[in-house]
């Protein structure tokens, strides 16, 4: 018996990397010196996803600004005095705003798997941005001659695209990063908010066949910026069965850092369909120490009481670095907790299949 795991996304970038975009932006090294940094992490990174025995692999998210903004990459249109994200710690992020339209991406995710899996054999994972994250873009006053509906579907037609080109490109599974699910019913407890997101979201995964939906997967976790999170104080169950509507083949939720993660798996159980796979977190990227693989095997032998265990997959609660300035975990405490995931997996496998 195997039990599939697989990474979230991000791990944080090297120094050296983070040296060189400074240097890129300051204007003392060109983009070709910066490309070349960019390469040597994606391959380092590779290299150690491989060494952990992780059967799936990503780039780490090395040459991403951040998991929600790279779309972004090269979009003048924009002001920066968008939407404020709180963290716990009291931290903020702040996106962007449009300006004009139409909107259309000025990168996509594709570029950055075809470069992954010309290093390696294993399969790749690549992480995308869910369209909901990016509809926040849109400005509470709006456009003129640009309407908030036109914006939504263009931007639908983006993420369509966004996503659509790395199956196209070979990708083992597409993820959408999902995180504003948790943190809209903070903005708006209602839930109307909630459940736009999710209709928007739905909009894009209709356009795919149930065999290309089986390879897309939706990721959602109360953040995880500089080991703070910005709605872990949301109670799941008011998330789930909204969460679970989604047509998507897979879910990765964060259960590691949840309190209470038993309860959270009855409320899963209570949701799912048959077709759904369920990869809970059983590593915190926010908990500076690394879990042991007996303490991994524990979470998913319990996971296992809830969730049929065909159905059953492993992952890390959320990736290590989402934003390309955050450095509160180290490369070395990244890797150490992957390969205690792989390896704590596979020991639930086998004791399950005894």
């Amino acid at each position: 018996m195997t039990i599939p795991t697989e990474p979230i996304g991000s791990v944080p970038r090297p120094e050296y990397l983070l040296r060189g975009s400074e240097q890129l932006a300051a204007g003392t090294i060109d983009q070709a010196a910066y490309d070349s940094l960019a390469d040597r992490a994606v391959r380092e990174t590779v290299e150690r996803f491989e060494a952990t025995g992780s059967p799936v692999v990503t780039d780490g998210e090395q040459r991403k600004p951040s998991f929600a903004t790279y779309p972004l990459q090269g979009v003048e249109a924009l002001s920066p005095d968008g939407a404020v994200i709180p963290f716990a710690d009291g931290h903020t992020r702040t996106l962007p705003v449009i300006t004009r339209g139409p909107f259309r991406y000025g990168a996509f995710a594709a570029p950055y798997l075809e470069a992954t899996r010309a290093l390696t054999s294993s399969p790749v994972k690549q992480a995308v941005i869910a369209p909901s994250a990016l509809s926040l873009l849109y400005p509470a006053a709006g456009i003129d001659g640009y309407p908030r509906e036109r914006f939504l579907a263009d931007l639908a037609d983006e993420a369509e695209r966004d996503i659509r080109q790395c199956l196209d490109a070979g990708a083992a599974s597409v993820q959408l990063d999902f995180t504003e699910g948790r943190l809209s019913l903070k903005l708006d407890p209602s839930g109307g908010l909630l459940r736009d997101f999710v209709a928007l979201n739905n909009t894009v995964l209709d356009r795919f066949t149930a065999e290309e939906r089986a390879r897309i997967g939706v990721h959602t976790c109360p953040g995880g910026d500089q080991d703070s999170a910005h709605s872990l104080d949301v109670d799941y169950a008011d998330l789930l069965p909204d969460l679970f509507a989604l047509r998507a083949g897979a879910f990765y939720l964060q259960l590691a850092g949840e309190a209470d993660p038993e309860r959270v798996l009855a409320l899963v159980a209570g949701h799912t369909t048959a077709e759904q796979r369920v990869f809970v977190g059983v590593t915190d990227p926010i908990d500076p120490r690394v879990e042991t693989p007996e303490e991994v095997r524990d979470r998913v032998l319990l996971a296992a009481r809830h969730i049929p265990v065909e159905r059953l997959g492993t992952c890390d609660d959320c990736g290590f670095s989402p934003f390309a300035d955050d450095t509160s975990t180290s490369r070395d405490i990244a890797f150490a907790k992957v390969e205690a995931r792989v390896r704590g997996t596979a020991m639930a496998a086998e004791e399950l299949g005894r």
